[in-house]
């Protein structure tokens, strides 16, 4: 399936800013699920664009923006393949081990009903690890309301379980954890969704990536119910949301700072040859 992503930032300020410096982790890799036809990040003020990496293999790019500026603009666009591998997420770039990936961190460390929550999907399993994760991914789907504006991006995964609501974030958080105290390895996923009821979107997707044994990474979007498919375009991994925010930066003066997102995810055209 082809699919056309347009995602636009915008900062806007009361006061302008002298300067500000942004991270952005919005730029794909190819892999055996996707293949990147081409991709473009333009920052709309005078600014200087360093491609990267990050310790996880995520492409980076560093913005230093010089102002004044009363407004910041950063744009992405482009067009990506991608193919229904079952979730199965094979010829990806890895650069942490999988010990890494059982570590708890501040938004994914698990309370007391995490922890019972997971004993309970792994109960009676028999048929091994990728059963025990499809049970989570569906009770975290059918028992969670998904609700925006209940949290926000620091709230931890105990705390939206709490609550039984949340964003996509929060589910993946959820899921990250539960699998993490069963000895799974598991990390969070950002990227894009391919909906079927609108082409605009208010933020960018987010789900998680398990390894079982044999098969490898496998995606699970508790938030849709199910394993990622070609609907799905992978931007970035981490241990959790923090380490694959799509943006994030810092500046120097500049007060009553307002932020809005405007992103479109499509299914583009395919021309087959022959």
């Amino acid at each position: 399936m082809r699919i056309k992503v347009r995602h636009e930032t915008n900062y806007r300020y009361g006061q302008p800013a002298q300067s500000a410096l942004q991270l952005l982790r919005l730029t794909p890799r190819s892999s055996e699920a996707q293949f990147v036809r081409h991709w473009r990040v333009e920052i709309g003020a005078d600014a200087r664009l360093d491609r990267g990496e990050d310790a996880f293999g995520n492409i980076t790019h560093l913005a230093f923006i010089d102002g004044p500026l009363s407004q910041v603009s950063i744009r992405i666009e482009g067009e990506i393949d991608t193919t229904d591998t079952g979730g199965a997420m094979r010829a990806c770039v890895e650069r942490q081990p999988l010990g890494l990936y059982l570590r708890e961190t501040s938004l994914t460390e698990p309370d007391h009903h995490i922890k019972a929550f997971a004993r309970d999907a792994s109960a009676g399993v028999a048929d091994g690890q990728l059963a025990i994760l499809h049970n989570i991914n569906t009770a975290i789907n059918r028992t969670f309301e998904f609700h925006i504006g209940a949290t926000t991006s620091a709230t931890t995964a105990a705390q939206s379980f709490a609550a039984r609501a949340g964003v996509c974030q929060d589910f993946a958080h959820v899921f990250v954890a539960a699998a993490r105290t069963l000895g799974i390895p598991a990390r969070y996923v950002s990227g894009y969704f391919l909906r079927t009821d609108t082409i605009d979107q208010e933020a960018g997707h987010a789900w998680a990536e398990a390894h079982v044994p044999d098969l490898g990474w496998i995606g699970f979007d508790p938030a849709q119910g199910l394993c990622t498919t070609d609907r799905y375009v992978r931007i970035a991994i981490g241990a959790d949301g923090n380490d694959a925010a799509p943006v994030r930066g810092a500046r120097v003066g500049g007060l009553d700072e307002s932020l809005s997102v405007a992103i479109q995810v499509q299914q583009g055209r395919t021309i087959v040859e022959g």
